[in-house]
């Protein structure tokens, strides 16, 4: 299992199209891969649970990757949210 936090950019957060962004990028590795904020945590392959955790603009949250490609899929997913999501 690895970790890794990143800041959101987009100012209007993870709506539908940033949060389908990272769904996207989520489903094309074969670890778990799920996010925390606080006390909510949510499974990045899964559109309804990430806009589930109302991430707002400036909001850290927290990687967790498990799984054969678990470094791959952290890289992944820091440099989506890096690269603003779509946005």
């Amino acid at each position: 299992m690895v970790k890794a936090k990143a800041a959101i950019r987009n100012l209007t957060g993870l709506h539908l199209r940033p949060a389908g962004v990272l769904c996207n990028k989520a489903l094309l590795y074969k670890s778990s891969i799920h996010f925390t904020m606080g006390n909510v945590s949510a499974n990045a392959k899964s559109v309804l649970s990430v806009l589930g955790a109302c991430v707002k603009y400036g909001d850290e949250i927290e990687f967790i990757c498990d799984g054969e490609d678990e470094e791959d899929a952290l890289k992944a997913m820091i440099q989506v949210v890096e690269d603003g999501l779509g946005e």
